[in-house]
Order: C-alpha cells, then sequence, then structure tokens
C-alpha cells in the first residue's frame, strides 16, 4: 500500500513529501517505503534499563539553546554528595600513595575495586571519619573512577541522556541533554586534575598531550570522540569536549521514520549503497556525516571485507569483516608519523572490496580516487562542504595539496570517472540535521563535471515553536546509475521507491 509520501510523490514531476518537524511532527512522520525495509531489517529500539524508555537517537536530533546559560554551577542535590565529594579530595593523595599505582593500573576495575575499599577504609579510620555503607561505597567508586577513569566526568558518560560533554576549564562543565546545553555542577580540584584526566584519554589511544603538542583527536573505548586543547593554546584551561559514543543501532529506515529525508530518498540510498555506488557524504561540522555513513554502510553485504581508514577511529560498522586503520602522530623526536595516506596506500594491498575513509582532509584524497578508478567500487567517504558543486571543488583543492602538477581538466575527468554520488548533508538553523540534496555525478562536458539532482529539500517556512518546515522534492529525473542496480537485480525496487509502488519481494 502506498505511503502518503509515495502518493505525492507520484503525482507530479516534482513530487513532494512534507520534512518532519522536530516535535509532534517528526514522530508522527510516515513509515518508510517497503523497498527500505526489503534491504534493511528495522532495528530494534534500544530501551534505558532505568526508565524502560526508548533511547534518544542523537546524531539526528533538534537542538535547542537556551537564550542565556546558568551563571553559576548548580548545587549539590543531598549534603551527603558533598560529604563525598570533599573527602573524596582529602583523602585521594594518600590513597595513591599506599598503592602501587603502576601495578593498580594494569587491573581491571572489578579487581581494583576490593583493594581501593580496604585502602579507603584504613584511612577513614585513621582520620576517625565515619561514612554510612552508601557513602563509603560511592566514595570508593569515585576514588576508582579518578584512577581508571575519567574522575569527576564518569558520572555524565555514564548517563544515557547526556550526548555531548564540555569542559571549559576546572570549574566549567556544560553538557548536552535533550537537545539543550546547559551547565553542570561538576567540577575539577584545579587545572592539573583536568590535565590529568587528559593526559589518561590521550595515552590509552597512544597519543599525547603536552606543551609541545597542546592538542589532539582520540577517543574513548566505548567509541566517543574526544577533543583536547590545552594551554598556551586554550587560554582559560584545559578544554575536553567529548561527543558521546551512541548506544543506539539504527539505520536508513529510522532516519527516515525521524524526518530526516523522505522515504523514497532512503530507499535511493539503500539501494546506491548495496550497488556498490561511489558515494561522498558533504557537509558541515556536525551536520552528521558519520551518522549518515554508518547507516549507508549497513546495506553492505556481509561477505564483503571493508577497510577503514581515519584519523581517530569513530566508524561503527555492524559488519562480520572490517578492518580498522588510525593514523599516528610523530613522537617525541618527531618521527613515526602515519599520515592517512600511507594507510590509503596500505589498505590497497589488503584485498578490500571496499574502502571507506572517515573524512578525506588531505592528500589521501588522490590516492582514494585513484583507488574508486582502479576497481574499489563501492568506497564511501565525507568530507566538509556546503554543497555537492563545492565538495566537487573543495577535492580539486586537496588533490593540489598532494603536489600534482596535472591540468584542470585532468583531475575533473579522474573526479567525475571515480565519483557517482554526492549526498548533502545539513544541520538546520532549529539544530535539525537533514539531508538537503542527493545529487549524481553523470560525466563531464568541456572542463565542466556534469551533475543532476535527484532529491533536494526546499524550505517552505518556519513553525510556531521556530522548527524550520519545508518539502523534499524528486527531480522526477531516472537515476543515472539505474544500469548499475540492474545488474544487482535491485533496478525494479529502485523504480518501485521513487514512483510510490509497492516494493516487489527481494532476496
Amino acid at each position: 500500500m502506498k505511503t502518503a509520501e509515495a502518493h505525492i510523490l507520484a503525482s507530479s514531476k516534482f513530487g513532494r513529501a512534507r520534512a518532519g518537524t522536530a516535535k509532534a511532527e517528526t514522530s508522527a512522520a510516515q513509515p518508510p517505503s517497503a523497498a527500505v525495509e526489503v534491504l534493511l531489517p528495522e532495528p530494534t529500539p534500544a530501551r534505558n534499563a532505568e526508565t524502560g524508555r526508548s533511547a534518544e537517537i542523537r546524531p539526528f536530533g533538534r537542538t535547542v539553546l537556551p537564550e542565556q546559560p546558568k551563571a553559576e554551577p548548580a548545587p549539590a542535590k543531598t549534603t551527603a554528595r558533598s560529604l563525598v565529594l570533599e573527602t573524596k579530595d582529602h583523602i585521594l593523595d594518600q590513597v595513591f600513595e599506599a598503592l602501587d599505582m603502576g601495578k593498580a593500573a594494569l587491573l581491571p576495575r572489578a579487581e581494583l575495586t576490593p583493594h581501593i575499599d580496604e585502602v579507603v577504609g584504613e584511612i577513614l579510620a585513621s582520620l576517625k571519619r565515619n561514612l554510612n555503607h552508601d557513602e563509603r561505597r560511592a566514595l570508593v567508586q569515585l576514588v576508582v573512577d579518578e584512577m581508571v577513569g575519567l574522575g569527576p566526568l564518569e558520572p555524565l558518560l555514564a548517563d544515557d541522556s547526556v550526548t555531548d560533554i564540555m569542559v571549559n576549564g576546572a570549574k566549567t562543565v556544560f553538557v548536552e541533554r535533550a537537545g539543550k546545553i546547559e551547565r553542570t555542577g561538576i567540577t575539577f580540584r584545579d587545572d592539573k586534575h583536568v590535565m590529568n584526566t587528559a593526559v589518561r584519554i590521550a595515552t590509552r589511544v597512544g597519543r599525547r598531550i603536552d606543551e609541545s603538542n597542546p592538542l589532539v583527536d582520540a577517543r574513548l573505548e566505548d567509541g566517543s570522540r574526544v577533543n583536547i586543547i590545552i594551554p598556551p593554546l586554550a587560554i582559560d584551561g584545559p578544554s575536553i569536549s567529548i561527543r558521546k559514543f551512541s548506544r543506539r543501532k539504527f539505520n536508513l529506515v529510522t532516519m527516515a521514520r525521524q524526518g530526516n529525508m523522505a522515504p523514497a530518498m532512503a530507499a535511493l540510498l539503500a539501494v546506491a549503497g548495496r550497488s556498490r555506488l561511489n558515494i561522498l557524504i558533504s557537509g558541515g561540522t556536525g551536520s552528521g556525516k558519520t551518522t549518515l555513513l554508518n547507516a549507508i554502510s549497513e546495506t553492505i553485504d556481509p561477505g564483503e571485507r571493508i577497510v577503514t581508514v581515519e584519523d581517530a577511529a569513530e566508524l561503527q560498522l555492524q559488519k562480520p569483516h572490517v578492518v580498522r586503520l588510525e593514523t599516528r602522530p610523530a613522537s617525541i623526536e618527531g618521527k613515526g608519523e602515519i599520515r592517512m595516506r600511507d594507510l590509503v596506500k596500505n589498505a590497497l594491498r589488503m584485498r578490500p572490496d571496499r574502502i571507506i575513509l572517515g573524512e578525506v582532509r588531505g592528500s589521501e584524497a588522490v590516492d582514494m580516487l585513484q583507488a574508486m578508478n582502479t576497481g574499489h567500487d563501492g568506497s564511501l567517504g565525507t568530507i566538509h562542504a556546503n554543497s555537492p558543486r563545492e565538495a566537487l571543488t573543495r577535492l580539486e583543492h586537496l588533490i593540489a595539496m598532494a603536489g600534482l602538477s596535472l591540468p584542470t581538466k585532468a583531475v575533473r575527468m579522474q573526479v567525475a570517472a571515480a565519483l557517482d554520488m554526492i549526498v548533502q548533508v545539513e544541520r538546520m538553523r532549529d539544530g535539525t540535521r537533514r539531508i538537503t540534496r542527493i545529487t549524481e555525478i553523470v560525466g563531464i562536458e568541456a572542463d565542466t563535471i556534469l551533475t543532476q539532482d535527484l532529491f533536494v529539500f526546499r524550505v517552505t517556512g518556519e513553525g510556531e515553536h521556530g522548527e524550520v518546515l519545508g518539502e523534499y522534492d524528486y527531480s522526477g529525473l531516472p537515476p543515472y546509475f539505474a544500469p548499475k542496480a540492474r545488474y544487482f537485480g535491485l533496478e525494479q525496487v529502485l523504480m518501485r521507491a521513487l514512483h510510490g509502488l509497492p516494493a516487489a519481494k527481494h532476496a
């Protein structure tokens, strides 16, 4: 049976599907076309263990910032909490002195906790401080967090409602929760305390952070992305920015249900991914490029060998045959640096079916295009650009960074031959993330790369709560990659989705 969007898409050359709003309209969005569900089973919603409610999907949600952040940190919830924190600060140095920190760092948290409990008990007895069972357990947990975790940030990492953590010096910690940025009552003792946490994060992934190397991109064990910058570059003290790893597994079906794209667009991208198109995802910072790349990668056949290349590993490919490669900075002596371009070259020798670049930002663009042009179809990557046309221009600039003296026409011919599709993602002014354009590369004429837009998001107005309203316009043009979809037996699935017909069964 046709969905509401499918009826509209089939009604005219420029079929239209209303984009869901961030509130009631998003939740009431029509289900995706059956064509997508044929290719991708809908994921099971993750639920919060405590509340039983479905977990919020962070990457494509609406963000509303308060007009003014709170001027003062929120007060501690209870006197007991304040007592535990005060006691922790008072005894922490004594705990460190009583333990062999080198051996303690090698122990798992479960084995370390009883040792910490014993030492804490002895110190409390010597200080004649009486804590009840719950207070002592909380105190031990805080001390363990300081030794093997991220100290004051551990409760925020465990909070599923927190999606971003921003440390602006020792006394100011902000979080993003339910799409809003708010100040917390969490603080560090001093800048040295923040630095210890930063060093611990960087060391775990083989990076270093010090005055000679004052900024670093890293990741936590769960895949959360971390950026650290310290003085002298950060004037007001060390700054730590954490984008938390989403525990929610979702794909194109979920994104279509949220209104981040029309159902027909989800079907188009599903067929494009399964048909091994070379796709470049373009957008600004925080627009959701990596999230969309993960969603498209769900369409990859489980039997294919995938090699990912990233500056800081953050891709979450739920596939059985994935080899993850990550760059390495130079040592203190300035030696041993492994760049993205080195890893891309090495990936070509690893018998990959597909190569996925977390972000194309330098001379590795040359090797990526060569890989796409030499049989590695189905490669994916992201790039920072404001439109598909600007993405093509940026690719030319990145190729020039490699020091190759190629004529402009030769570069553009290589780009046109390598890429099949550019997907533009944008974070709207109301914070909603949407796919705003799907553009195909159809060839080159003279010195100009020819493109055709299949879908474009048109802004039509503003809702009563400030949300951006708009429509997804389908151009009515047959996809240029239809012959390739036919080769993979997916042309009928593609055409039925675009024209609002029921999807046929497909194995």
